[in-house]
């Protein structure tokens, strides 16, 4: 559909920074078109004051300024000659995206035990008997208790823990449930207040 008079932004020219909106973006390419320099300055510091009071958040930080003028720069494509306050020859790197991260892409056998736990299923299989192993024991296996619980929507067998830290540390680690004493499971407020409406 073609209407005369009708404008659609998806058609008009694409914004520098559309956090300004396309009066700004017209109030600049305006002021690079002004011939004499001297209202080229003023124009530009109007439309300083505008963008102040446009982003009012961060003004109390030190380069709040520097900002607005590389700003304008990067809007006008460095193409408004006046005499900036401030360098804004840097400012082309507020436009540069950063490097995308790195995902990790670690493979765990059960994801409900997550990355962490399989890196002290790891170190158990190394570690020597003593204390320090005895007390990392029975911190892995009563968390991967309350992780079978949170997951398992509220299924957490003592079998299965003890099935599970056996598997996963090639049999290294052997629970005696006739001895072995887990943390009581504190049910969360949330999954209270669920069981009382039920």
């Amino acid at each position: 559909m073609n209407i005369e008079g009708l404008d659609y932004n998806t058609k008009r020219e694409k914004l520098i920074l559309p956090e300004y909106g396309r009066e700004i973006q017209n109030m600049i390419d305006y002021a690079v078109s002004l011939p004499n320099r001297a209202e080229r300055q003023r124009c530009a510091e109007a439309i300083i004051a505008i963008m102040g009071r446009m982003m009012p958040q961060g003004q109390n930080s030190t380069d709040y300024q520097q900002k607005l003028w590389d700003h304008l720069a990067l809007m006008s494509n460095f193409k408004l000659d006046i005499d900036y306050p401030y360098d804004v020859s840097q400012a082309k790197k507020i436009m540069t995206r950063p490097e995308p991260m790195e995902y990790p892409m670690n493979r765990i056998p059960v994801r409900h035990y997550g990355h962490m736990m399989f890196e002290i299923f790891n170190k158990l299989k190394d570690m020597p008997e003593g204390e320090e192993r005895d007390e990392l024991i029975r911190l892995a296996a009563n968390q991967m208790k309350r992780d079978l619980y949170q997951w398992g929507h509220g299924s957490c067998d003592d079998e299965k823990v003890a099935s599970d830290i056996a598997n996963f540390t090639d049999g290294k680690v052997q629970l005696d449930l006739d001895n072995f004493r887990f943390s009581k499971l504190e049910m969360p407020e949330s999954e209270r207040k669920r069981n009382k409406r039920r």
